[in-house]
Protein backbone atom coordinates (compact mmCIF):
# COMPACT_ATOMS: atom_id res chain seq x y z
CA UNK A 1 0.00 0.00 0.00
CA UNK A 2 1.58 3.29 -1.08
CA UNK A 3 2.01 6.09 1.44
CA UNK A 4 0.14 9.35 0.99
CA UNK A 5 2.28 12.25 -0.25
CA UNK A 6 3.40 14.57 2.54
CA UNK A 7 1.64 17.94 2.43
CA UNK A 8 3.84 21.04 2.41
CA UNK A 9 3.16 23.78 4.95
CA UNK A 10 3.14 27.54 4.36
CA UNK A 11 3.40 29.69 7.49
CA UNK A 12 2.01 33.19 6.89
CA UNK A 13 3.62 35.33 9.56
CA UNK A 14 1.28 38.29 10.04
CA UNK A 15 -1.29 39.72 12.40
CA UNK A 16 -4.47 37.66 12.39
CA UNK A 17 -7.46 39.46 10.89
CA UNK A 18 -10.45 38.66 8.64
CA UNK A 19 -8.37 39.78 5.64
CA UNK A 20 -5.39 37.60 6.52
CA UNK A 21 -7.71 34.62 7.08
CA UNK A 22 -9.19 35.07 3.60
CA UNK A 23 -5.66 35.31 2.20
CA UNK A 24 -4.69 32.05 3.95
CA UNK A 25 -7.83 30.27 2.71
CA UNK A 26 -7.14 31.36 -0.87
CA UNK A 27 -3.53 30.15 -0.74
CA UNK A 28 -4.57 26.86 0.82
CA UNK A 29 -7.14 26.22 -1.91
CA UNK A 30 -4.94 27.22 -4.84
CA UNK A 31 -1.59 25.76 -3.72
CA UNK A 32 -2.92 22.57 -2.08
CA UNK A 33 -0.61 23.30 0.86
CA UNK A 34 -1.38 23.38 4.54
CA UNK A 35 -1.53 27.12 5.22
CA UNK A 36 -1.15 28.33 8.80
CA UNK A 37 -1.50 31.89 10.07
CA UNK A 38 1.21 32.72 12.56
CA UNK A 39 1.33 35.84 14.70
CA UNK A 40 4.86 37.35 14.83
CA UNK A 41 4.89 36.85 18.61
CA UNK A 42 3.77 33.20 18.54
CA UNK A 43 6.21 30.31 18.68
CA UNK A 44 6.35 28.40 15.39
CA UNK A 45 5.82 24.64 15.61
CA UNK A 46 7.55 22.65 12.87
CA UNK A 47 5.26 20.40 10.80
CA UNK A 48 5.56 16.65 11.27
CA UNK A 49 6.20 16.03 7.55
CA UNK A 50 6.59 17.80 4.24
CA UNK A 51 8.51 20.95 3.35
CA UNK A 52 7.83 24.29 5.00
CA UNK A 53 7.89 27.87 3.73
CA UNK A 54 7.98 30.96 5.95
CA UNK A 55 6.03 33.80 4.28
CA UNK A 56 6.71 37.04 6.16
CA UNK A 57 4.37 40.03 6.02
CA UNK A 58 6.73 43.03 5.88
CA UNK A 59 3.89 45.25 7.11
CA UNK A 60 4.03 43.48 10.48
CA UNK A 61 7.69 42.44 10.82
CA UNK A 62 10.26 45.13 10.02
CA UNK A 63 13.18 43.93 7.92
CA UNK A 64 15.70 44.82 10.64
CA UNK A 65 14.05 42.45 13.11
CA UNK A 66 13.97 39.49 10.70
CA UNK A 67 17.30 37.96 11.87
CA UNK A 68 16.16 38.09 15.51
CA UNK A 69 12.82 36.49 14.61
CA UNK A 70 14.44 33.85 12.40
CA UNK A 71 16.87 32.89 15.16
CA UNK A 72 13.92 31.87 17.37
CA UNK A 73 12.63 29.33 14.86
CA UNK A 74 12.90 25.61 15.69
CA UNK A 75 16.17 24.16 14.43
CA UNK A 76 14.32 21.95 11.95
CA UNK A 77 13.03 25.10 10.19
CA UNK A 78 16.35 26.97 9.98
CA UNK A 79 16.90 25.78 6.40
CA UNK A 80 13.32 26.31 5.26
CA UNK A 81 12.95 28.99 2.57
CA UNK A 82 12.09 32.46 3.80
CA UNK A 83 10.13 34.91 1.64
CA UNK A 84 8.69 38.37 2.26
CA UNK A 85 5.47 39.82 0.87
CA UNK A 86 3.93 43.30 0.89
CA UNK A 87 7.33 44.66 -0.15
CA UNK A 88 6.82 48.28 -1.23
CA UNK A 89 9.45 48.83 -3.92
CA UNK A 90 12.97 48.01 -5.10
CA UNK A 91 14.73 49.85 -2.27
CA UNK A 92 12.56 48.06 0.31
CA UNK A 93 13.40 44.73 -1.36
CA UNK A 94 17.14 45.45 -1.27
CA UNK A 95 16.92 46.47 2.37
CA UNK A 96 15.11 43.23 3.21
CA UNK A 97 17.69 41.18 1.33
CA UNK A 98 20.49 42.95 3.20
CA UNK A 99 19.02 41.84 6.54
CA UNK A 100 17.99 38.25 5.87
CA UNK A 101 18.72 35.45 3.43
CA UNK A 102 15.41 35.64 1.62
CA UNK A 103 14.65 33.19 -1.18
CA UNK A 104 11.58 35.07 -2.39
CA UNK A 105 10.26 38.63 -2.65
CA UNK A 106 6.63 39.49 -3.41
CA UNK A 107 5.72 43.13 -4.04
CA UNK A 108 2.58 44.67 -2.65
CA UNK A 109 0.99 44.95 -6.10
CA UNK A 110 1.47 41.30 -7.09
CA UNK A 111 -1.60 39.20 -7.83
CA UNK A 112 -2.66 36.21 -5.76
CA UNK A 113 -2.01 34.01 -8.78
CA UNK A 114 1.61 35.17 -8.93
CA UNK A 115 2.04 34.55 -5.20
CA UNK A 116 0.73 30.99 -5.62
CA UNK A 117 3.19 30.33 -8.45
CA UNK A 118 5.99 31.74 -6.34
CA UNK A 119 5.08 29.51 -3.39
CA UNK A 120 5.33 26.40 -5.57
CA UNK A 121 8.72 27.56 -6.90
CA UNK A 122 10.08 28.27 -3.42
CA UNK A 123 8.96 24.88 -2.13
CA UNK A 124 10.89 23.36 -5.04
CA UNK A 125 13.99 25.15 -3.72
CA UNK A 126 13.98 27.81 -6.43
CA UNK A 127 14.42 31.56 -6.03
CA UNK A 128 11.43 33.82 -6.67
CA UNK A 129 12.34 37.43 -7.43
CA UNK A 130 11.63 39.85 -10.24
CA UNK A 131 14.06 39.96 -13.15
CA UNK A 132 14.91 43.58 -12.32
CA UNK A 133 15.71 42.71 -8.72
CA UNK A 134 17.86 39.75 -9.76
CA UNK A 135 19.75 41.99 -12.19
CA UNK A 136 20.41 44.53 -9.45
CA UNK A 137 21.63 41.80 -7.11
CA UNK A 138 23.96 40.33 -9.72
CA UNK A 139 25.49 43.76 -10.39
CA UNK A 140 25.79 44.34 -6.66
CA UNK A 141 27.58 41.08 -5.96
CA UNK A 142 29.92 41.49 -8.93
CA UNK A 143 30.95 45.00 -7.98
CA UNK A 144 30.98 45.08 -4.22
CA UNK A 145 31.21 41.62 -2.70
CA UNK A 146 34.10 39.26 -2.21
CA UNK A 147 32.78 35.93 -3.44
CA UNK A 148 35.86 34.09 -2.19
CA UNK A 149 34.74 34.15 1.44
CA UNK A 150 31.00 34.91 1.49
CA UNK A 151 29.80 31.41 0.51
CA UNK A 152 32.04 29.93 3.22
CA UNK A 153 30.75 32.03 6.09
CA UNK A 154 27.21 32.68 4.84
CA UNK A 155 27.03 36.25 6.14
CA UNK A 156 24.19 38.50 5.04
CA UNK A 157 24.80 42.02 3.76
CA UNK A 158 23.64 43.49 7.08
CA UNK A 159 26.07 41.23 8.93
CA UNK A 160 28.86 42.39 6.61
CA UNK A 161 27.97 46.01 7.45
CA UNK A 162 28.27 45.19 11.14
CA UNK A 163 31.57 43.32 10.67
CA UNK A 164 32.92 46.31 8.75
CA UNK A 165 32.05 48.65 11.64
CA UNK A 166 33.28 46.12 14.21
CA UNK A 167 36.66 45.94 12.46
CA UNK A 168 36.87 49.74 12.69
CA UNK A 169 36.50 49.52 16.48
CA UNK A 170 32.85 50.61 16.77
CA UNK A 171 30.97 49.74 19.95
CA UNK A 172 27.48 48.18 19.92
CA UNK A 173 26.01 51.61 20.64
CA UNK A 174 27.96 53.20 17.76
CA UNK A 175 26.94 50.40 15.37
CA UNK A 176 23.30 50.85 16.39
CA UNK A 177 23.46 54.61 15.76
CA UNK A 178 25.26 54.22 12.44
CA UNK A 179 22.82 51.64 11.07
CA UNK A 180 19.68 53.02 12.75
CA UNK A 181 19.13 49.81 14.74
CA UNK A 182 18.41 49.09 18.38
CA UNK A 183 21.30 47.80 20.49
CA UNK A 184 19.26 44.64 21.08
CA UNK A 185 19.14 44.03 17.32
CA UNK A 186 22.88 44.67 17.02
CA UNK A 187 23.53 42.09 19.77
CA UNK A 188 21.34 39.59 17.93
CA UNK A 189 23.27 40.19 14.69
CA UNK A 190 26.58 39.76 16.53
CA UNK A 191 25.36 36.50 18.04
CA UNK A 192 24.54 35.18 14.56
CA UNK A 193 27.88 36.42 13.18
CA UNK A 194 29.86 34.77 15.97
CA UNK A 195 27.98 31.52 15.40
CA UNK A 196 28.61 31.58 11.64
CA UNK A 197 32.35 32.30 11.90
CA UNK A 198 32.72 30.00 14.92
CA UNK A 199 34.03 32.49 17.50
CA UNK A 200 32.87 33.31 21.02
CA UNK A 201 33.69 36.99 21.60
CA UNK A 202 34.69 40.28 19.95
CA UNK A 203 38.44 39.66 20.28
CA UNK A 204 38.17 36.31 18.50
CA UNK A 205 35.92 37.95 15.89
CA UNK A 206 38.49 40.69 15.25
CA UNK A 207 41.21 38.05 14.87
CA UNK A 208 39.00 36.17 12.41
CA UNK A 209 38.39 39.36 10.41
CA UNK A 210 42.13 40.10 10.30
CA UNK A 211 43.00 36.56 9.20
CA UNK A 212 40.20 36.02 6.68
CA UNK A 213 39.29 39.45 5.34
CA UNK A 214 42.13 41.80 6.18
CA UNK A 215 42.43 44.87 3.93
CA UNK A 216 39.97 43.52 1.34
CA UNK A 217 36.97 43.85 3.67
CA UNK A 218 34.39 45.66 1.52
CA UNK A 219 32.52 48.70 2.76
CA UNK A 220 29.08 47.20 2.20
CA UNK A 221 27.28 50.29 3.43
CA UNK A 222 28.97 52.42 0.75
CA UNK A 223 28.36 49.71 -1.82
CA UNK A 224 24.64 49.68 -1.12
CA UNK A 225 24.49 53.46 -1.39
CA UNK A 226 26.25 53.36 -4.74
CA UNK A 227 23.99 50.54 -5.90
CA UNK A 228 20.84 52.52 -5.15
CA UNK A 229 22.12 55.42 -7.25
CA UNK A 230 23.05 53.10 -10.11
Amino acid sequence: MSQAKAIDTVFIVTEKSPQSKLFAEYLGTHTECQVQLQSPNERVTAPASGNALMLIDSDHISVDTLPDWQHQLPETLHNSPLAAFNIRDMDHALEALSCAQLKGVFYRHESLDVICKGIHALLEDELWMSRELMTRLILFYRKYQNNAFRPACGLTNREMEIISLLSAGASNHQIAEKLFLSEHTVKSHLYNIFRKINVHNRIQALNWIHQNLGPILPNIETARSLQRRH
